[in-house]
């Protein structure tokens, strides 16, 4: 028995979405089944093959694939009785099953209903076979018949699989009596992540196959009168390389986490890795009822993304942007001094700095480096809430960066407003405190993070925050472009900046700073070190924070990391956690680029080279 053949064109667009492709004229499609005893032509629907979905390079992250299903072949003309009809099935079923060395469950109902309704089509038995199942199959008895249809595939696994999200089934086969439009084999839809938010571009137009039967139920035509159209191609501003190297980082150093990072020049997110992270191609073409509760009662949580759906409080991470404030509402200066006693009390409450000794009399950027608590709440007490709230709105906190994401965390920053509904009182003095370490009510996620590090490493420039750049054709012709965006230019001081930048470096590089771990050589790390408790009290967590720029001079890379700790476990810190997360990953970076661009010096020195001596050969 012949099987239903699809035209080569569709089957799978491995090559980089960003070369040019060549196409075909579509193949004849040959199918094996009849419909229904009356006499006329069906129009089927033909589904079309999903577009890809690429890094910025062109490197496939979701794509199409040719899987294989094995259906059930019912005798033509339609004429058996019910017991004949299970006598037939269980027949055909059991010599699937000792064929492919497993139970194929299936219900009586299942099979009476379908042989009453759609009797001439084949009745789907197993979905996705295995390759070595396939070869068992390859000449199929009488009535088993082996289909060919388009499936999603996520060539890397679970690689980025918060951002992808998955696929599954938009319905099954209806069971009613067969009907125009009917599709072959059922569709898929985006569920989550990209695939559902571009699930429109990436959906493709359903073909049309035209077949004709005859009285006695035989089929007496066939032909593809309108070719299924492939989806457009989703291209990212993801560097694949990098998502991987993050995320192997967050699995080797952590239970959970994430890591966001971004190019500071233009907004684009080069990478944003949860940890953990569940596999996409679990999902495909469904996932079983006991894998998904699973995933849903890992106390884990794998299917949070947390990069972008968790909030956390910043810790001293906050304390770069407390400076800012106060910087710029002029409540200090650069060269204003402050001491750095053990504790800070405010009526009747005492706060602690993390030093035990007193540190001496402080400027800013010496308090930033030592990460100096006490410092800080003076400082922010004589800022004062307001214009800590407006710079902290104003880089971003508090808000959705708007990535075409479902269900992104707006994160906190807390108004009066909040506090009378939350607490019953306006802000206080005490919650400014708190808030000078960022503590409190505050909550930030690792990508808004990442995009306010992008705003003071680029100079104040407010980019939206870009995670698709284009959606292409088959033919690679934009149809849709996301161009860069800068959404405000702050008005942030050279002075500022300057003594924010040199006390962020100082964290990384001096003896005082918090965060040697993420040193790399010959390049000068900004970073800030953070650890924040969130949580009830019996079971109170740890966010380790460390979030910055690289290089310093001229930025490439704005990066925020935080490591989750668990209930009780007061040993995490960010810069014994997180800061280590940054380093690894920054100097794997670094290292790579040196050493591309001594190939290229090398290949230039070559090609010169060549030309010369053509030159002295032509002399």
């Amino acid at each position: 028995m012949n099987l239903f053949r699809i035209p080569a064109l569709l089957l799978l667009f491995a090559a980089p979405v960003v070369r040019a492709q060549t196409t075909a004229d579509p193949a004849p499609i040959t199918a094996t089944w009849e419909t229904q005893k009356q006499a006329r032509t069906f129009m089927l629907g033909i589904p079309a093959p999903r577009g890809q979905i690429t890094d910025r390079n062109g490197a496939p992250l979701a794509q199409s694939r040719m899987a294989h299903n094995l259906a059930m072949v019912f005798p033509t003309p339609p004429t058996l009785s019910d017991v004949q009809v299970l006598a037939h099935a269980r027949k055909e079923i059991a010599a699937a099953e000792r064929l492919l060395s497993r139970r194929i469950p299936v219900e009586d109902d299942a099979i009476l209903k379908h042989y009453h309704n759609r009797p001439l089509l084949p009745m789907e038995l197993v979905q996705d076979l295995l390759p070595p199942e396939i070869a068992v199959l390859k000449n199929p008895p009488a009535g088993l018949m082996v289909r060919p249809v388009y499936q999603r595939f996520y060539p890397n696994g679970r690689l980025a699989g918060h951002l992808l999200g998955y696929c599954g089934r938009r319905s099954g086969l209806p069971d009613r009596p067969l009907q125009n439009n009917d599709l072959l084999w059922p569709d898929s839809e985006g569920r989550e992540g990209i695939e559902q938010t571009f699930d429109k571009q990436l959906q493709g137009k359903v073909g049309q196959m035209n077949v004709t039967f005859d009285e006695a139920g035989n089929k007496s035509s066939e032909s593809v009168a309108i070719p299924p159209e492939p989806g457009q191609n989703v291209v990212t501003t993801l560097d694949e390389a990098l998502q991987r190297k993050c995320e192997e980082l967050l699995e080797k150093n952590t239970e959970r986490g994430a890591i966001v990072v971004m190019d500071p020049n233009n907004g684009d997110i080069l990478a944003m890795a949860s940890w953990p992270v569940f596999n996409p191609n679990d999902f495909i073409p469904f996932i079983s009822a006991d894998k998904f509760k699973r995933l849903q009662e890992d106390p884990d949580v794998p299917l949070l993304p947390r990069a972008y759906r968790s909030a956390y409080p910043p810790g001293s991470v906050f304390k770069c942007f407390i400076g800012l404030a106060a910087l710029e509402s002029g409540a200090i200066t650069t060269d204003s001094e402050f001491e750095c006693p053990s504790s800070f009390t405010l009526g009747r409450l005492t706060w602690r700095n993390w030093k035990k000794d007193h540190a001496g009399s402080l400027n800013f950027e010496q308090a930033l480096t030592q990460s100096c608590n006490t410092w800080f709440y003076q400082v922010g007490l004589r800022t004062g809430a307001k214009s800590i709230l407006e710079w902290a709105n104003s880089v971003g906190f508090g808000n959705r960066t708007g990535i075409p994401l479902a269900s992104e965390s707006i994160g906190r920053i807390p108004s009066d407003e909040f506090m009378l509904r939350t607490h019953g009182r306006r802000i206080l003095e005490g919650d400014v405190v708190n808030m000078s370490i960022g503590q409190g009510d505050i909550l930030i996620t690792p990508l808004q993070m990442a995009r306010a590090m992008s705003i003071l490493a680029n100079g104040g420039t407010v980019y939206q925050p870009r995670l698709v750049s284009q959606v292409q054709t088959v033919g690679n012709e934009v149809s849709s472009g996301y161009s860069v965006r800068a959404v405000s230019k702050l008005a942030i001081s050279p002075k500022t900046l300057a003594a924010i930048h040199e006390g962020m470096v100082d964290v990384v590089s001096s003896g005082g700073g918090t965060a040697a771990s993420a040193r790399v050589k010959k390049v000068r790390v900004a970073g800030k070190t953070g650890t924040a408790q969130w949580g009830p009290k019996r079971r109170e967590r740890t966010a380790a924070w460390f979030a910055g720029f690289a290089p310093a001079e001229e930025p490439q890379f704005a990066f925020a990391a935080v490591y989750e700790g668990g209930p009780g476990d007061d040993s995490i810190h960010g810069g014994s956690h997180a800061a280590p997360l940054i380093g690894k990953l920054l100097r794997e970076v670094f290292a790579k680029q040196k050493e591309e661009k001594k190939d290229a010096e090398k290949a230039a020195e070559k090609e010169a080279e060549e030309e010369a001596a053509m030159e002295d050969q032509s002399n």
